[in-house]
């Protein structure tokens, strides 16, 4: 495919907000896990909160108001998004401005707040679940609050939904339903989302440490990005170059352990792009921290690439921000070749004499062309990104 310009991107974890404060949480090696309860949470364990962002939403936008919006919100107003959306808006029209969203827990939270209050089986008057709740929130109020009314869609596939709003954006544009698009996710912690992994065994007591020798399960965090896709503005100097999904419907819960949808997404991803494996400087790896899927992302990426393609998983940073995962990744790997470098794998001490790719246990500085960023959700919904700059 034609590359397609990123004219603008933003991201907002517990490592800050703005790509800013992401550069420098990467190149200082500074985690954004804190050991904390959130909310009445009484779990051990490591979470990646952000802070310093829980205003009410008001006025036109108050029938919102939740914890993912506001996130949402505070993550838009970040590195002049807001500017470049203007800019994009006067180009084409609002109608031509299209708008993908992938969330996870959407507006969970909201409802565990509405449900303390439940009377006489009754849910408080102040619950709307149509704009809270409802997995189509979180693109509703974008489209809203960035004045586009072009196609709006949510897409929910658990950790690769917003990896996926790059691919249905793509192909939106292609087909002519839109000039432009704004695509990114955001999720926000929730205890539904704290107890479920923790049901499953898969929430770490430490902080998550990816491909370690001694890793026990994922650290949950929760985060917000945007980034706005405009063919007739390139002076960011970063593209999509292709993207790939797959579905590989092993388990539920657990990936394909030879790593096949893996392999897929990413084969498709080169595809579309026309590349072959050896353009690849660096991929950031999905890399969870459980057992699982470590070792399986770990012989697909050797099945791709062989075993000298430096890799790391930044979950280290950030946590896994779920339905955000997606999109926190793409933002990272854009600032690795805007900035020239390549992170570590961040709490990785010893790294599993199992797992044969390329870990890296330091930061490279390095100039980078091209990155591959992996999200792999529950039940087999893969999805890789190729990222960089154009030939």
């Amino acid at each position: 495919m034609t590359p397609l310009p990123i004219s603008a991107f933003t991201v907002t974890s517990a490592l800050g907000a703005g790509c800013a404060a992401h550069v420098d949480a990467l190149r200082t090696e500074r985690s954004g896990l804190r050991k904390l309860a959130f909310d009445t949470n009484t779990l051990d364990c490591w979470l990646g909160e952000v802070t310093d962002f829980n205003s009410p939403l008001d006025g036109a936008l108050g029938i919102w108001d939740c914890r993912n919006n506001r996130l949402a919100e505070f993550a838009l107003r970040q590195d002049d998004f807001l500017n470049a959306v203007d800019a994009c808006r006067e180009r084409y029209g609002a109608a031509r401005i299209g708008v993908f969203i992938g969330t996870s827990t959407s507006g969970v939270q909201h409802t565990e707040l509405a449900y303390r209050e439940v009377t006489d089986n009754r849910l408080p008057a102040w619950f709307r679940h149509r704009t809270t709740q409802n997995i189509f929130s979180s693109a509703d109020f974008v489209a809203q609050r960035l004045r586009v009314n072009g196609p709006c869609i949510a897409i929910s596939t658990a950790c690769s939904s917003s990896a996926k709003v790059f691919a249905s954006a793509r192909r939106a544009i292609a087909i002519g339903a839109c000039d432009a698009a704004i695509v990114g996710g955001v999720d926000s912690l929730c205890l539904t989302t704290l107890y479920g992994f923790n049901s499953l065994q898969l929430l770490s007591t430490d902080k998550c440490r990816p491909a370690d020798v001694a890793r026990n399960g994922i650290s949950i965090g929760e985060a917000a990005g945007f980034a706005l896709l405009d063919p007739q503005e390139s002076r960011s100097g970063v593209y999509l170059l292709g993207y790939g999904e797959s579905s590989d419907a092993y388990h539920m819960s657990s990936p394909d352990p030879e790593g096949r949808g893996a392999v897929a997404a990413m084969r498709a991803a080169l595809l579309c792009a026309e590349a072959n494996p050896k353009d690849v400087d660096y991929v950031n790896l999905h890399g969870t921290g459980t057992l699982a899927n470590d070792s399986a992302e770990s012989r697909a990426i050797c099945s791709m690439f062989g075993a000298s393609l430096p890799c790391s998983s930044t979950k280290g940073w950030t946590g896994h921000t779920l339905g955000a995962a997606g999109i926190v990744e793409a933002a990272l790997s854009l600032l690795c070749v805007q900035h020239g470098f390549m992170p570590r794998s961040l709490n990785t001490q010893n790294k599993d004499p199992a797992i044969e790719a390329a870990i890296l246990l330091a930061r490279r500085d390095t100039p980078v062309t091209r990155v591959l960023s992996n999200s792999f959700g529950f039940g087999g919904s893969n999805c890789s990104l190729l990222l960089g700059r154009a030939a």
